[in-house]
């Protein structure tokens, strides 16, 4: 039995607290003041545009309490800490998002029917303001380190308030100049819209790593096949991929070897393809000799796929070889 772990699990740790908290006081600042103008001005898209910030708000502030958890060595039951607070703060945020659109969706079909009377100038004067101090918080979380799916989560919906921002700045002009009311019901209608991206696109990213998928990027019909193609290799079979947090693959299988090889050897190997290729740094690798008794015992109980060498055409290519 080998593990080959690189123990590169402080990602959230990486990210710039100062960065993050820097956009958070500025979206947080911003945001109270934009519900306070859009109720004064009888504005759906402002107060649609606050709801979008304060999910980037709660994003966020877990992200910095995910930061601090992550850093906490494992303890007791829990083996890798706490780095998957993270994913359950994403799939909160993404849920509130989805909760949020559908509502506000509702809202902007009745203003569309019914149009209340909406100050232009002030939704205009809001918009602007929106743009600029969305640049700005961009600006600042695109320094910190965006392999957590928080800080990616919150950069992401901040890139859509500028456009949710901009749609609500055009609104308040086509209001200021035409009297058109159902704008600002449009622009709301804009900014839903792209609240319900946001969501769908945070929860499928949560759950898969709930669910403990393999990450996109990694297939492990084609990883299984590729273990095969290392010389030595006879067999590779319960072969699990998944990610312990955002960022952080990792992997582990029963390999089977020829008999009379060494099995140490063929582990680094294997080691070396998972890293080098497919940045699995984290592995756990059982190797033993393919004996007859060994490949009854474990392969007729394995999860997934069982994987065997291609025999009859001479020794296999080793993927790690840098010939191949």
């Amino acid at each position: 039995m080998s593990a080959g772990h690189g123990h590169g699990h402080g990602v959230s740790a990486a990210a710039d607290r100062k960065l993050l908290s820097g956009a958070l006081a500025l979206i947080v600042g911003f945001m109270i003041a934009e519900v306070i103008v859009g109720f004064a001005a009888g504005s759906l898209a402002l107060v649609t545009d606050a709801a979008h910030m304060l999910t980037d708000a709660i994003a966020i502030a877990l992200a910095l309490l995910a930061i601090r958890l992550a850093a906490k060595p494992p303890a007791g039951g829990f083996t890798y800490g706490f780095k998957r607070v993270e994913i359950l703060s994403a799939q909160a945020n993404g849920i509130t998002l989805l909760l949020l659109a559908v509502y506000f969706v509702y809202e902007a079909v009745s203003r569309m029917i019914d149009p209340p009377e909406v100050k232009g100038a002030l939704v205009l004067i809001t918009g602007v303001v929106g743009i600029v101090v969305n640049l700005f918080a961009t600006w600042l979380i695109s320094k910190a380190n965006r392999s957590s799916l928080n800080v990616e989560g919150a950069f992401q919906h901040i890139l859509n308030d500028l456009f949710a921002f901009i749609a609500t700045a055009i609104a308040g002009l086509v209001v200021l100049l035409t009297g058109f009311a159902r704008a600002d019901a449009i622009a709301a209608f804009v900014v839903a819209v792209l609240m319900l991206k946001a969501g769908v696109s945070l929860v499928r990213d949560s759950g898969r790593i709930f669910l403990e998928a393999a990450p996109i990027a990694i297939d492990p019909q084609a990883l299984g096949a590729e273990l095969c193609a290392v010389e030595g290799v006879v067999e590779v079979h319960d072969l699990h991929v998944w990610e312990i947090t955002s960022g952080e693959p990792a992997a582990s299988a029963h390999i089977l070897v020829a008999e009379g090889l060494d099995c140490h050897q063929i582990r680094v190997r294997i080691e070396e393809v998972l890293a080098e290729r497919h940045h699995l740094t984290h592995s756990t690798l059982q190797v033993d000799h393919a004996t007859e008794s060994q490949s009854s015992e474990h392969c007729s109980d394995s999860h997934g796929t069982v994987h065997r060498a291609i025999t009859g055409a001479g020794p296999a290519p080793d993927p790690a070889s840098p010939h191949h």
